[in-house]
């Protein structure tokens, strides 16, 4: 049996406790934060939760000085352990609005929901077979201020896993409505061409993903070029390699996109640069 913290409180997985009235179940008023436990620490904490305020701020929540990333830290760590999950975690936090219809909110305080899944022994190295992916153009993400945002009206991201999962895909390339390339339903997409690195600018709708960050900056310390730009799914698919990266996994490498292949001759030289200032 496991256990979740809904607004400070812990309760049994089987609880139910979102009426039929929530804002979040019907219009998916909120966002959620995904971070990763190693060894009793959350990962890139400071940057997590600045994503997560910031989101707040966007989708103009009332946030009270007592919900501060303080008390989120130490509930986290609280329900890690009552869980047994210390050692490594996959930690979701999700923020959502309370009980109203379109135009009358019962209020803007954030409630919250903080759940806990162990990870495999061995989760962060590079996959040693390399992810299979197809290109999804059914739906396609908006470019607009909620796009870097992970909040929870998911649509797209949930199309394109269903299609990935019907095609025995094990990730989908999610494309904007420019048609570009945007991110994966899970990860920020890297390509390499001629040594040289590119990921989709934010201004393309991907997610500001925490790892995105993390890699562009480790990238220019440890000597690679990287450049975020306009990238076309013609681009990516005349690319050398191909990696996607998120907080979870760290850096995924892409074997096939629409049975295009990818090596990863340099990808495995980035991981052997980056992995040692997040493992």
């Amino acid at each position: 049996m496991g256990w979740f913290n809904y607004n400070g409180k812990i309760y049994t997985s089987e609880t139910a406790i979102i009426g039929a009235a929530n804002r979040g179940l019907r219009y998916g008023d909120g966002l959620f934060e995904t971070m990763k436990m190693k060894a009793g620490n959350l990962v890139l904490e400071d940057e997590h939760f600045a994503r997560l305020w910031k989101g707040m701020q966007v989708l103009q929540f009332t946030v009270p000085k007592h919900f501060n990333p303080d008390k989120l830290t130490a509930e986290v760590l609280l329900i890690a352990k009552k869980n047994q999950h210390e050692n490594a975690a996959r930690i979701r936090i999700t923020v959502f609005r309370s009980d109203g219809g379109l135009y009358d909110a019962a209020d803007n305080f954030p409630n919250y929901i903080i759940e806990t899944w162990a990870l495999p022994e061995g989760n962060g190295e590079l996959n040693s077979n390399g992810l299979d992916m197809g290109i999804y153009a059914d739906v396609k993400k908006s470019c607009d201020i909620l796009s870097n945002l992970k909040h929870n009206n998911y649509l797209p991201y949930v199309m394109a896993a269903l299609q990935a999962k019907k095609q025995k895909w094990n990730d989908a390339v999610v494309i904007n409505n420019f048609g570009r390339i945007c991110d994966s339903t899970i990860a920020n997409i890297f390509l390499i061409k001629d040594e040289v690195v590119y990921t989709p600018a934010l201004t393309e709708g991907c997610v500001a993903g925490v790892m995105r960050k993390f890699m562009i900056d480790q990238l220019a310390a440890t000597g690679f070029t990287c450049i975020e730009k306009e990238i076309t799914v013609e681009e990516l698919l005349n690319a050398d390699e191909v990696f996607l990266t998120n907080s979870i996994y760290n850096l995924r490498w892409v074997k096939s996109i629409n049975d295009k292949n990818f090596g990863n001759i340099l990808t495995q030289k980035i991981y052997a640069a980056v992995a040692p200032t997040i493992l």
